[in-house]
C-alpha cells in the first residue's frame, strides 16, 4: 500500500499487521522514559489516515505510549471489498487492542473515528479508560429529521446517486490534488491549514489498488442509517470520563449537535473551539493537545 512521505519522527514506528487476512497499517510511539500513564489510541475520520494525527502523536508520546491505525479501506490499509460499517471497524479496533495493547486506553477519534471510538467503548468497556471525540456524526439522525412519508423517495434518489459507476467517477475526479484542496476547505475553517502535507495525506491512498471500489462501498454504506449505532442509545450508557471537542465553524457536522450530545451523559465535558472546523486536532493542534492534556489531568486519568 502507498504511504506518505511524512517524517518518521512525526509518525513513529510504522508497521503492517494482518487482520482477518487483510493487511492493515498502524504506528506507535513510546515516551523516552517508562511511564504508568494509560496508552492513547487515535482513530482517524473519513478519507483520512493515521497521518492526520501527525501534530498530536509526538506531543502525547512524551508521557504516554500512543498508537494510531488506518481503518480498513483507508490510508495504507487494504482497500478490501467488504460490507463496511462502524461495527466492522470496531472489530478491527478491538482486535488491534487485544493484540498490541491489552490494557485500558484513552480512545481519541475524529468524525467517523469518534463514532467508532464511542461504539468500541460501549461494546468493549474493558478497552476504554476515557473517551475523547472531535466532532461526532450520527447517521441515525436522518430517521428523526426526515418524515416517514418522504423516506422511500429519498432512498430511491440515494440509490440512484450512489450507483457504483457514479461514485467511481466521482472518486477519480476528486482524488486529484487540485480538487482535494477546495474539498478539504469544507472541513477546515482556514484555508491556510490546507498544506501540501495535508493534501499528500489525503491523496496518496487514492492510488492503491481497489481504492475506487472501497470508496464506493464505504459511501454506499454510510447513507444507510444502520451504518452505525444511534448516539442517543450508546452515549448515555458510558460510565467513563468523556471529552467532546467541537469546532464552532464545523460545516460537516453542525455544531448545534454538540449541546444535544453533551446533555446525554453527565460525565461528558464539552469544549467548543473558535476558528476551528471539522478537524480541530489538525487545524489548531496546540489548542486541542493542551485541552486534552488538561482534561486528562482533571479527570485524574493522568498524573
Amino acid at each position: 500500500m502507498n504511504q506518505t512521505s511524512l517524517r518518521p519522527s512525526t509518525l513513529g514506528q510504522q508497521r503492517d499487521w494482518m487482520w482477518q487476512g487483510w493487511q492493515t497499517h498502524y504506528t506507535y510511539l513510546r515516551p523516552a522514559q517508562k511511564t504508568n500513564q494509560p496508552p492513547i489510541l487515535f482513530i482517524h475520520g473519513f478519507g483520512a489516515s493515521l497521518g492526520h494525527w501527525r501534530q498530536n502523536l509526538p506531543f502525547f508520546s512524551e508521557r504516554h505510549t500512543v498508537y494510531a491505525l488506518d481503518l480498513l479501506g483507508f490510508g495504507a490499509s487494504e482497500k478490501a471489498a467488504v460490507p463496511y460499517s462502524v461495527d466492522l471497524w470496531v472489530q478491527q479496533l478491538h482486535s488491534f487492542w487485544q493484540t498490541f495493547i491489552g490494557r485500558p486506553v484513552i480512545l481519541v477519534g475524529n468524525s467517523i473515528g469518534s463514532l467508532v471510538a464511542l461504539s468500541a467503548a460501549h461494546a468493549h468497556p474493558e478497552m476504554a479508560e476515557g473517551l475523547v471525540m472531535l466532532s461526532l456524526p450520527d447517521p441515525s439522525l436522518r430517521e428523526d429529521l426526515i418524515p416517514q412519508w418522504c423516506r422511500p423517495v429519498l432512498s430511491r434518489i440515494e440509490r440512484a446517486f450512489t450507483a457504483e459507476w457514479i461514485l467511481k467517477s466521482l472518486f477519480y475526479g476528486v482524488r486529484r490534488p487540485k480538487v482535494i484542496r477546495p474539498w478539504a476547505g469544507l472541513a477546515y475553517a482556514s484555508r491556510a491549514a490546507i498544506t501540501d502535507e495535508l493534501v499528500e495525506i489525503l491523496t496518496t491512498p487514492a492510488g492503491d489498488r481497489g481504492a475506487a471500489r472501497a470508496f464506493s462501498m464505504i459511501l454506499q454504506a454510510m447513507v444507510n442509517p444502520r451504518f452505525g449505532p444511534r448516539v442517543d442509545a450508546v452515549l448515555p450508557t458510558l460510565e467513563i470520563p468523556i471529552l467532546l471537542l467541537w469546532g464552532r465553524q464545523d460545516r460537516m457536522v453542525p455544531p448545534i449537535f454538540a449541546q444535544k450530545f453533551a446533555a446525554m451523559n453527565a460525565r461528558l465535558r464539552l469544549i467548543e473551539l473558535d476558528d476551528a472546523g471539522h478537524c480541530p486536532h489538525d487545524e489548531c493542534a496546540e489548542v486541542v493537545n493542551l485541552a486534552i492534556a488538561d482534561w486528562l489531568t482533571e479527570q485524574q486519568i493522568a498524573a
